[in-house]
């Protein structure tokens, strides 16, 4: 019986077990960590792209040659992986980018507080 790895989702610091070979995607569906994807998990449209920090870059299968192609050398070599993609070999901590839609959500929110801030 494999050992499980722990997985942990920042920014919000969601952790879970899970078996190596598990891909990012299925472990952060199974965590309730929302990432995004559009293409169901096929590298088609790298929605789901994830930035794995350098400590932990040797925690995953190396890159499939869909994931090279997608992401290129200089996004792979800046930690960038696409989450349906990279499969878990061991303990790691990802960074899940902020839906866009909740940023701007989140920056609007922010300009309407400095308009009250200045009326006051």
């Amino acid at each position: 019986m494999s050992k499980t790895r722990t997985v942990t989702f920042l920014p919000d610091g969601t952790k879970i077990a899970v078996r190596p070979g598990t891909t990012l995607l299925e472990a952060s569906r199974r965590a309730g960590v929302a990432i995004r994807t559009r293409c169901g998990g096929v590298a088609g449209c790298l929605m789901c792209k994830v930035n794995v920090p350098v400590d932990y870059a040797g925690a995953f299968h190396s890159p499939t040659a869909a994931e090279t192609y997608k992401l290129g050398p200089q996004q792979l070599s800046e930690g960038y992986r696409l989450s349906c993609q990279a499969k878990i070999t061991g303990d790691a901590t990802v960074v899940v980018p902020e839906d866009p839609l909740k940023a701007a959500i989140r920056k609007k929110l922010a300009e309407q507080n400095e308009d009250d801030d200045w009326f006051r």
